[in-house]
């Protein structure tokens, strides 16, 4: 069984579930988790998979909620079908973040995870670390609508991301003067 990894919380009980289908993800879900470090959402990482432990996986998706879990964040690669097999055993939001694990560079995992029929959905986002960081911002997103706290730290990320634009501009038209 795999090891669940949470972070360092305040509150008790984590919020958002991350899972991944092999530790081999391990590098672009890490993303995640630092969105939720730096905003200090709790947390449970883990490894299951949809093919090889089907049971492990129904029995995390099922008892997600009853868990306190808000959010499920589901990175697979190749076939991919990890997030919209969660999504089908629970109603809590399941954001899908697609894997470049195969020689297709992700667009197999892109397919699999987007491609959900109508009744049981799937936020996707982008293939690899922008998509797994972007899948962080979003579920704190979702969070932040019930936090006030929560939202605050996100008008200033957003707020610092601008200014770090900024300076980049002052930069370049500096040493082009």
């Amino acid at each position: 069984m795999a090891k669940t990894t949470k972070a360092k919380k305040a509150s008790p009980s984590p919020k958002v579930l991350i899972l991944m289908g092999s530790d081999s993800d391990l590098p672009i879900m890490e993303e995640v988790s630092k969105v939720f470090d730096g905003f200090g959402i709790p947390y449970e990482m883990t490894v299951s998979s949809a093919h090889r432990t089907p049971e492990r996986t129904l029995k995390i998706a099922g008892g997600a909620a009853e868990r306190g879990i808000k959010i499920i964040i589901a990175g697979a690669g190749a076939a991919a079908h990890l997030a919209g097999f969660i999504a089908s055993q629970t109603t809590l939001p399941v954001i899908g973040i697609p894997i470049d694990a195969t020689p297709m560079r992700g667009l197999d995992a892109l397919l699999a995870t987007v491609q959900m029929p109508g009744g049981v959905p799937v936020a996707t986002m982008a293939i690899g670390k922008a998509g797994a960081k972007n899948a962080g911002l979003f579920a704190s997103e979702i969070l932040a609508l019930s936090d006030k706290r929560l939202a605050n730290k996100l008008v200033l990320d957003r707020q610092a991301q601008a200014a770090k634009v900024e300076e980049k501009a002052k930069k370049l038209d500096d040493a082009r003067q």
